[in-house]
């Protein structure tokens, strides 16, 4: 599920207005793009349905690495039944589950790197200059917002790059906190991209693009919510999160 922000400093609480920018090569981009771009889950063939489905994950590399968020990836897996890790693949209800092992995990900045087992690599994504984004910017993103309750369908957002702003990711739990680490935090805060685009549940993991080349800038992971968590779907804010590039190719140098 998609990690939700709901303190964040005054001024930052409003999306901007997005600019009049030429993004004609979006279409032909959109179409580049969904072949890369994955569901992450788990495999149970006991289970009904087999594969749970808990946000999108793109290839980077020779086609064979995976990327998403930390949060996404389960902490537990049922190894007794044999519940496997991994990625789907496809669209539509024509879709097929590739196992993967997990590699690398940055909880810091929310990353994950798995690696498919077998098979044929996919068409990998390239990661742009993260440092090199601008406010203003024309971004994409895709990923699978709602899931495979429709089937597995890619699903593009057009955003614009509103703000590059320091934030403190959210522990996933109250004993990772203490007082080192939030010292840490302070001094060296993650800078986030904040965006005018709206993401859900789903999108986590989602590859954040230049509308124009491709190259990936950063990688969904967060929306802020107006209200209670629950209105992420039916009422959403409109601004999004997320975790820069530079990140990911770190992320990539760990064995």
């Amino acid at each position: 599920m998609l990690l939700v922000c709901t303190a964040l400093a005054a001024g930052l609480t409003a999306a901007l207005a997005p600019l009049a920018v030429r993004a004609d090569n979006l279409p032909r981009t959109i179409v580049a793009i969904k072949p890369s771009v994955v569901g992450v889950g788990s495999f149970l063939k006991t289970r009904s349905p087999a594969v749970t489905f808990s946000g999108t994950g793109f290839a980077v590399g020779d086609g064979l690495s995976i990327i998403t968020n930390a949060h996404v990836v389960p902490t537990t897996l049922d190894t007794a039944k044999m519940e496997q890790l991994g990625v789907v693949v496809g669209a539509g209800q024509d879709v097929r589950f590739r196992a993967a092992r997990l590699v690398a995990l940055d909880r810091a900045h929310d990353l994950a790197h798995l690696r498919l087992e077998e098979g044929p690599p996919l068409p990998p994504l390239t990661l742009g200059d993260s440092r090199a984004a601008v406010e203003g910017q024309a971004l994409a993103f895709t990923g699978f917002p709602l899931g495979m309750v429709l089937g597995l369908n890619h699903v593009t957002h057009r955003a614009t790059l509103s703000a590059i702003t320091p934030i403190v990711m959210p522990s996933l739990s109250s004993r990772r906190l203490d007082a080192r680490a939030i010292t840490q935090l302070q001094r060296d805060p993650l800078k986030i991209f904040q965006l005018d685009g709206t993401a859900y549940p789903g999108n986590s993991g989602s590859p954040v693009y230049d509308a124009e080349s491709g190259a990936v800038v950063g990688v969904i992971n967060m929306v802020f919510v107006k209200g209670l968590k629950e209105t992420a779907i039916t009422n959403p804010s409109g601004i999004s999160y997320a975790v820069p590039a530079r990140y990911v190719q770190e992320l990539l140098q760990q064995k």
